[in-house]
């Protein structure tokens, strides 16, 4: 049995081939009944196109490639499933690849990507300097989104969540616990999501205690530095042990969680932990992690849409779009025990039935964009 061709599809449709090709390739508007009798005519036939053909027709490819820092983290994952569901609705595929944080190898694989013809790219930068030869490159040759992270203005488009709005949910929920001994486990880094959230920290803290700002542990995103974090502090300054951990992702906040579980420290009794991100583990973890929530499926529509905007007339301003964050709270940030520190005793403030506060105090995203 031979592959139907458009030529099939036309006969059995009783519609011109010039009809059915606009049809599945969705390039002009067809009249509803017209385009229902097409599609019938391809899935009774088992017509399926041929996108090499379609290619070199017209020197696009259909694909959208994917460059990620580390596909072990759990947020990515998700970020790739709204991706793909996003990208699929405008009829492109995706190909990913994953550069173990490595910005070399970030670099051979957007060369690669360029070189099997991909019509975008949608770049997550392992490094915020050495990552911005690579993306700028490739960005003068196809669309480039940036997400996430950055590495530099002026480059691309961007989305990413607005770190500083969900670091603030963090500070104003703990402090509203009656938590002030509060102190920074991050990951270093002087550009994009890990600065952000530790400027964000500094910046505010200082509202909780004078010496908050100062109290700030850098490593890396991962349960490991979370475990270690937990053992510099506990054997550091016994004598000024924090009340609160403000984690920068919620690997981070697992491992110190554990390590606290495993000194006998009482979470939240003694110590309230939170982490960033919302991923699976936050929720599964005893207790569960108060969190704040990026709105994954609303990074990857707004990835999709900046893919599909017309080149601008004359020099290409660049927009930089921020997405408002839910705090999730949850049990490991509940009011210290009686006695345990200030404010003991005290309930939560803001937090809504379904126990979340959005950046703008309602379960509601906003969009935030600036040119560059």
């Amino acid at each position: 049995m031979t592959d139907a061709t458009l030529r099939d599809v036309a006969r059995a449709s009783g519609c011109s081939v010039a009809t059915v090709s606009r049809v599945l390739a969705g390039t002009r508007p067809v009249g509803a009944e017209t385009a229902a009798r097409v599609r019938a005519a391809a899935e009774r036939l088992g017509y399926r196109p041929n996108h090499a053909a379609r290619a070199l027709r017209s020197r696009a490819t259909g694909t959208v490639g994917l460059v990620l820092p580390q596909i072990t983290n759990p947020f990515y994952p998700a970020l790739v499933r709204e991706l793909t569901h996003a990208l699929h609705a405008d009829g492109r595929a995706v190909l990913l690849a994953d550069c173990d944080d490595d910005p070399k190898a970030e670099a051979e694989h957007i060369a690669d990507l360029l070189a099997r013809r991909v019509d975008a790219l949608l770049v997550i930068p392992a490094h915020e300097r050495r990552s911005r030869t690579a993306v700028a490159a490739a960005a003068e040759r196809v669309p480039l989104v940036l997400m996430d992270r950055g590495c530099g203005t002026g480059l691309a488009d961007s989305v990413a969540v607005d770190n500083t709005a969900g670091t603030a949910l963090v500070l104003d929920h703990l402090a509203a616990t009656g938590r002030r001994r509060v102190c920074f486990v991050g990951a270093d880094g002087t550009a994009s999501a890990a600065a952000e959230r530790r400027l964000a920290y500094e910046n505010g803290a200082g509202a909780l205690d004078p010496d908050a700002p100062g109290r700030v542990l850098l490593g890396d995103f991962s349960v490991e530095w979370g475990r270690a974090a937990v053992d510099e502090l506990w054997e550091r300054r016994p004598d000024a042990r924090p009340d609160a951990l403000v984690c920068a992702n919620d690997l981070i906040a697992v491992g110190a969680l554990q390590r606290l579980q495993q000194r006998g420290v009482d979470v939240p009794g003694r110590v309230a932990v939170t982490g960033f991100d919302d991923i699976p583990m936050a929720a599964l973890s005893a207790p569960g992690v108060t969190t704040v929530r990026q709105p994954v499926a609303e990074l990857a529509a707004e990835a999709a849409r900046l893919l599909r905007r017309p080149p601008d007339a004359g020099p290409r301003r660049h927009r930089s779009i921020r997405l408002a964050p839910d705090l999730v709270v949850r049990e490991s940030s509940a009011p210290p025990s009686e006695g345990d520190g200030p404010g003991a005793g005290q309930d939560s403030a803001g937090q809504d039935s379904a126990g979340q506060r959005s950046a703008a105090g309602k379960n509601v995203t906003a969009r935030l964009e600036e040119a560059q």
